[in-house]
């Protein structure tokens, strides 16, 4: 992927060069990119990665994928907070997942503590299991799986 991003911004800077202007306009260079990208992608069997843009794309959908989980999660814990009387039942709950590298886990981990309401407490010794405590065990749980399935599924197209 870095290779492929290197070489499109390389013929971008190449064309911006060999345009006859009087100088290196961003119009100039984004029309190269987008060569690039055209060229690239014509190419793209003789790159032993895929094409690059297929994974910024899957970085995208996590990175809003988060976002929509770490806002619905705020809302369910502001929720809990405003109603006159705390009824929680807190509690830990075990969490199977399909990933299996260290990198996968741990940033399945992190995005998993980040959304208010549950922190994961321990990965198991073979890693495809989380120990989560969770605000509401009820709510906390369901919304926590989903999210880990979501979470999962982003992951794994952003690393494999």
């Amino acid at each position: 992927m870095p290779a492929q991003i290197l070489l499109n911004i390389l013929i971008a800077v190449l064309w911006a060069s060999f345009q006859d202007e009087e100088g290196i306009y961003v119009t100039t260079l984004m029309t190269g990119y987008v060569i690039g990208l055209v060229l690239i992608f014509s190419f793209r069997r003789f790159f032993p990665k895929e094409f690059y843009l297929w994974k910024l794309w899957s970085i995208t959908k996590l990175l809003f994928i988060f976002i929509r989980e770490l806002v619905s999660s705020s809302i369910l814990v502001i929720r809990q907070i405003l109603r006159p009387r705390l009824n929680i039942t807190p509690g830990i709950f075990k969490l199977e997942t399909e990933l299996s590298t260290d990198w996968e886990i741990t940033f399945l981990a992190m995005l998993l503590m980040l959304t208010p309401g549950s922190v994961v407490m321990e990965v198991s010794a073979e890693g495809n299991v989380l120990y989560i405590h969770a605000m509401d065990i009820p709510e906390s749980q369901n919304k926590v799986i989903a999210t880990k399935n979501s979470f999962e599924q982003a992951i794994m197209e952003v690393t494999r």
